[in-house]
Formats: structure tokens, sequence, C-alpha cells
């Protein structure tokens, strides 16, 4: 089995640069599932229902969010609607204050009949909202997973901190099939397989602009950091890339058996 993943979707020219990207990557690896993560779909500030169906529509399995699940209100009902656009599964749960959406599903592949993949998505704490414990969080729903016969599992980890990723991998080295990190969008170049089977990334990076400061247009940015006021970010525009990766997972036993780290700063979108 083979998984692409995008990291986190930087506006127009990060979509742009997917779309692409998916026509490029997907027979060129003989992709099985492909999983996007779109938070910043809409002008680097959450994702609109009308962006996920588009995505589906090209073959994207699922999308994964993050802090900025929320951001477009349009998005909250639909949520309800889908069972492949994912949240942060630690999100604090309460009776009366119920959280929208899910953080774990099941997909199965469009070109081969029985192949199932688990995916979870959980955020991190460390200088991000106090949440509920992402790893408890992922280990119960990758032992939900389990308990169903997958044994494929792929989980999106949404944090800001490389060492809180890097331990969250070893803590699910071998209860799952990947830990990809994202929220960061610069890419680390530390890809690799666990002593347990399980492939981890401390962060894909980013679809978008790269002439930017993490996909913001780069005058705000500094504009930002040297007065310390607030300021509106604004997607940078121009030529988009992205920042991916493959992982090929033995079917058996749900063990990765590479990653390979994929990076283009420019794709032809045409």
């Amino acid at each position: 089995m083979k998984i692409l993943y995008f990291g986190d979707t930087y506006g127009r020219p990060g979509r742009d640069a997917v779309k692409a990207a998916i026509k490029k990557l997907v027979p060129l690896h003989q992709i099985d599932f492909v999983i996007v993560n779109g938070e910043n779909f809409c002008h680097g500030n959450g994702i609109l229902p009308e962006m996920a169906e588009e995505f589906f529509s090209l073959g994207v399995d699922v999308i994964t969010t993050g802090n900025h699940a929320w951001d477009q209100r349009q998005i909250i009902p639909y949520m309800a609607t889908t069972t492949r656009l994912l949240r942060p599964a630690n999100y604090p749960d309460h009776p009366a204050y119920k959280t929208p959406g899910r953080g774990v599903t099941v997909v199965e592949s469009r070109l081969r009949n029985g192949l199932r993949l688990g995916v979870i998505q959980v955020m991190g704490r460390v200088f991000m909202d106090a949440l509920d414990c992402p790893f408890r969080s992922a280990e119960r729903e990758a032992e939900r997973l389990d308990e169903l016969g997958l044994q494929c599992i792929l989980i999106d980890f949404h944090g800001e901190a490389s060492s809180e990723k890097q331990a969250f991998a070893f803590f699910m080295d071998g209860k799952v099939s990947a830990v990809v990190g994202s929220h960061s969008h610069v890419q680390t170049a530390d890809e690799r397989i666990l002593p347990q089977g399980t492939a981890a990334i401390t962060d894909v990076g980013m679809c978008g602009c790269f002439d930017s400061v993490i996909g913001v247009r780069k005058e705000l940015s500094i504009q930002k950091f040297l007065t310390k006021r607030p300021v509106r970010y604004e997607p940078a525009e121009g030529p988009g890339g992205y920042g991916a990766v493959v992982i090929d997972i033995r079917e058996s036993d749900g063990q990765a058996q590479s990653i390979l780290r994929l990076r283009e700063t420019t794709i032809d979108v045409h």
C-alpha cells in the first residue's frame, strides 16, 4: 500500500500546486491513498465545504485540519455530512458542548477492492491550546481501529514543538504504520522508519508559495516582527510548490517499508 500525504496547504497557490502534484505523483508512485492537510485552504484560514468537495472529486481520500479547523463557520455543519474531513481527535468533549466532526476515519481504496486505511488526527499541546492528551487519545483510537481489523493506520500529528512530535512518534512506534507531522509549514529532513516499523517525519512542510514566510506575504510577516502590532496576514501570491511524503506500507502487518520525502518549490499547474 502506498500513501501520498501533502503538508499544510496554504491558499490558492497551495491548492493549485496540490492539484497539479496529484496528477503527476499518483501515477508516478502508484499511489493507493491521498491525504491532504487542508486547514489553510481558504486564504490561509480554514476550509470551505466547496473546497473539500473539489478535492474529494480529484481523488483525495482524506482531508485533515488542525487548529484552524473552525476558522470558516460554514465548515461546521458540513463536518456532520462527511466522514473524510477530520479535525483533531483530542478536542475536549462534553454532552452539552459536543465538538463538531470527527478525528478518525476509515477509507477504502478506489482502485483496489478491500484495501482499507485508518487515519487519525491529533493536535499537540506545546505552544498550542491545552487539549486532551494527544498521546492517550491517539493510542485509544489506534486500539479501536485495531479491534476492527485495521492493519494500516496513519496519524497526522498537528503540533508546534519538534520534541513533542518526535516523542509522540516513538510512543506510537509499532502501534500504527506512520506518524506525519504538520503545522510548522517547514519541512524537516528526518524521515525514517522507527525500530518497531512506524514511518515518521517531524513535519512534512507546506504546499503554497515558497517566496513567502510560511505561505504569508513576506512584508506582512516582517512588519509583524518589527512592530509587534496586529497584522492581518495575506497569502503570498505567485507560483506554488509542495511538501509531501510517499509511505509504502506492508499490508499484511501494517509495518512501513519506506518513507520518501518530496519537495518541489515550483510546479507547473497547467
